[in-house]
């Protein structure tokens, strides 16, 4: 059976290109032209993937995106064409995976559907990743460069897990200082600047110009290195 893909957005033109692109990689297509009938949508067909348009007829994407996110953990990919940082990091904390905006290449449109889909991975199916010579046991808490075992602090550890698990997604700075630091640390981006800086010298083959985990400005952090 084909994966499913639901796109909410009102323009017909992009549903079209869409619908094209997502039919090449096999996937089955609905699309919905507002957010109260794309949810549910969603809630009849259980897809593998949403990708979801900002500016709807009759609700604000965000609020789409937050309902959602109260019963489904679908990937969503988010389409639209406010380019405003702001407006990004509040797609990615109220749940998107990713933020895309139009016009949009179709490649780098499909390459991050793929990432967003991998995030969703059951944590007991995979254990161990592997990102050319560093390997990552998270169940033996061990991380090896080489053969040769990489130390990492506690906190640099728990950093690394937080961003192998989630492969290919964008982890805003909130986010990831709440979930390592606690909710008190929120706005602390020094704390994290620096632990990043850390982790990439000791895992990155070049720390400069790190391959593995990297930055989206003003934003957070992508983790790029699962194969």
């Amino acid at each position: 059976m084909k994966p499913v893909a639901v796109i909410i957005d009102d323009e017909v033109q992009i549903r079209r290109l869409l619908r094209v692109a997502l039919e090449a990689e096999n996937y089955q297509v609905h699309e919905i032209d507002n957010g109260h009938e794309g949810l549910i949508e969603i809630a009849n067909t259980k897809p593998a993937v949403i990708l979801l348009d900002l500016g709807l007829p009759d609700m604000d994407g965000l609020e789409v995106l937050k309902r959602l996110r109260e019963w489904s953990e679908a990937p969503v990919l988010v389409l639209s064409v406010r380019d405003d940082e702001m407006g990004k990091v509040a797609a990615l904390d109220a749940g998107a995976e990713d933020y895309v905006t139009k016009p949009f290449s179709t490649p780098e449109l499909l390459a991050r559907l793929r990432a967003a889909q991998r995030k969703t991975r059951p944590e007991e199916e995979v254990s161990v990743f592997k990102c050319g010579d560093l390997v990552i046991d998270l169940t033996g808490r061990l991380v090896t460069r080489a053969g040769e075992e990489v130390k990492l602090t506690a906190t640099e550890y728990a950093l690394l897990r937080l961003f192998v698990r989630h492969p290919g997604r964008v982890l805003t700075h909130r986010y990831i200082l709440r979930e390592i630091w606690g909710p008190q640390s929120e706005e602390h981006r020094q704390y994290l600047r620096v632990y990043v800086t850390h982790l990439r010298q000791k895992i990155e083959p070049d720390p400069t110009k790190p391959r593995l985990i990297k930055t989206e400005p003003g934003i957070g952090y992508r983790f790029q290195g699962i194969e």
